[in-house]
């Protein structure tokens, strides 16, 4: 479990779990969101809620672990702008930490 600072104060604290993060990247919900220059904002987390609200209109809805991350993380009380860069930082070191060196893809492959 990852917590993430939600405010500057450092007063507000959201958890994530492992789940939400492989969620996060099965539905590359994280991808092409941020604008290109590079500011997280208010505007940037409506275009998130956008998304996966249009997403759980469609089948994916049916997805039960993107259903926990709309109500653990996306739609949490405490998640403002803050909180999301937090998130996308977070997201960016987990899934670095998962990225397998090429050597072992190869070995695997034997």
């Amino acid at each position: 479990m990852y917590k993430i600072q939600a405010n500057p104060s450092g007063t507000r604290n959201i958890s994530i779990e492992e789940s939400h993060l492989e969620t996060l990247q099965k539905y590359h919900l994280l991808d092409h969101l941020v604008d290109s220059n590079g500011i997280v904002d208010e505007s940037v987390l409506d275009k998130l809620k956008f998304n996966v609200r249009s997403m759980l209109s469609t089948e994916a809805g049916m997805d039960k672990a993107l259903l926990d991350l709309c109500l653990d993380v996306i739609y949490h009380s405490n998640m403002k702008a803050f909180g999301l860069a937090n998130l996308i930082t977070l997201f960016k070191e987990w899934e670095k930490g998962r990225e397998t060196p090429v050597g072992e893809v190869e070995e695997e492959k034997q």
